[in-house]
C-alpha cells in the first residue's frame, strides 16, 4: 500500500472519530433541558469522548480511535421550582450538566478537525490521480 492510501486511511479514522464526537455533542445539546421526572432522580448528565491511538498492524502506523464515551461527573446545577415533579423537600430541581457554550465550542473543534482530516483525503486522493496520470 502506498504512503498517500495510508495517509488516507488514517485521516479517515481521524473523521470516524469525530463523527462519533458530534454525535455525543449533539445528545448533549439535545439533553440540556432534561430534567428528572421524578424527586431523588438524576436529570441528563452531559456525555464526553475520549480518544486514543492504535496501531493499525496492516497499515503500518498509528490512527485515532473513540477509547470511551464516558459521563462528565460534575455537579448539577439546580433552580427553584416547588412546583415540579422533580423537586426536593426545599423546592429545587436539579438541571443537567450540560453548558451549551462549552458544547458549541466542542462542536466547533469537531468539525475543524474533521474537515481538516477530509482536506487530507481530498489532497491524497488528488495526488495519486494525478500520479496515475503520469505513469500513462
Amino acid at each position: 500500500m502506498s504512503e498517500l492510501h495510508k495517509a488516507m486511511h488514517i485521516a479517515a479514522s481521524g473523521m470516524l472519530a469525530q463523527n462519533v464526537r458530534v454525535r455525543v455533542i449533539s445528545q448533549n445539546i439535545a439533553n440540556a433541558d432534561s430534567l428528572a421526572t421524578g424527586p431523588g432522580e438524576q436529570p441528563y448528565r452531559r456525555q464526553t469522548v475520549s480518544f486514543r491511538s492504535a496501531l493499525n498492524r496492516a497499515l503500518g502506523t498509528e490512527t485515532v480511535k473513540v477509547h470511551e464515551v464516558g459521563v462528565d461527573k460534575s455537579e448539577f446545577g439546580s433552580r427553584l421550582d416547588p412546583g415540579h415533579p422533580a423537586a426536593d423537600e426545599n423546592g429545587y430541581v436539579r438541571l443537567p450538566n450540560v453548558k451549551r457554550m462549552i458544547e458549541m465550542v466542542d462542536l466547533r473543534a469537531a468539525q475543524r478537525s474533521y474537515q481538516a482530516n477530509l482536506r487530507v483525503v481530498d489532497i491524497a486522493r488528488t495526488m495519486v490521480s494525478r500520479t496515475l496520470e503520469l505513469l500513462k
